[in-house]
């Protein structure tokens, strides 16, 4: 485990990201997007670099899809058939995603240890909550914060502090963890701690968080 934390913290709260971090989403978003770009007569495009387009919600992964072959927004009308046909495809196969090793163990340690826990994450929560359910995570959490909960979402912080407002702590008393720049981006506008996994997708190790861990539970070995 490596770590940037010289000390150990203390929190109340432990935040947690979705896609990256607690499942592995990537498969069937890729396959959704490729079911879009086939319908609407585009090439499809590797996995791995729909993968690298997770991370700032589904209407910013279309539109990167989109811009891929033309390098130019696309026009309203496309837009607008990319986004139902993206939606339609992946609710087919979103709840088919499993959560990564350890990434159980992890969630029953923390809560054991009598941390509030918490899922944040910019997925809307029409597939949001039916993946936690199909992988009975659900039951760890005493807030959901999906992408389209409030009017903004990571990397803006107001996802985290409404979390904060919610569990009734400060937001140095929350930890975020995640495996992109943009939950170190959020976690730093909100004031919380922020732990990075080096599995996830895009952005991996963030040089800005306070730690990174090899997975989730690990985060315990720097709390007090």
């Amino acid at each position: 485990m490596a770590s940037s934390t010289r000390q150990k913290i203390s929190v109340r709260a432990i935040l947690l990201d979705l896609d990256g971090t607690l499942v592995h989403t990537a498969p069937e978003i890729a396959s959704a997007a490729n079911k879009m770009l086939q319908a609407l007569a585009k090439p499809r495009l590797d996995p791995l670099q729909i993968q690298s387009f997770i991370g700032d919600g589904a209407q910013m992964l279309i539109k990167r899809c989109l811009m891929e072959q033309t390098h130019a927004e696309p026009d309203a009308a496309e837009w607008a058939e990319a986004q139902a046909l993206f939606l339609k495809f992946y609710a087919e196969n979103a709840a088919q995603s499993r959560p990564y090793p350890q990434v159980v163990a992890g969630l029953e340690a923390m809560q054991k240890a009598g941390y509030a826990l918490a899922c944040v994450t910019n997925k809307p929560a029409s597939f949001t909550l039916p993946l936690l359910q199909a992988n009975q995570l659900d039951g760890y959490f005493s807030v959901v914060v999906s992408g389209d909960t409030l009017t903004k979402k990571k990397p803006d912080p107001a996802q985290l502090l409404y979390i904060c407002e919610k569990l009734h702590i400060t937001p140095e008393q929350a930890l975020l963890i995640g495996d992109s720049n943009t939950d170190v981006q959020a976690a730093r506008q909100a004031g919380c701690y922020v732990f990075t996994v080096p599995y996830g997708y895009n952005h991996g190790l963030a040089l800005n968080a306070d730690a990174s861990i090899a997975h989730i539970g690990d985060a315990l070995n720097l709390l007090h």
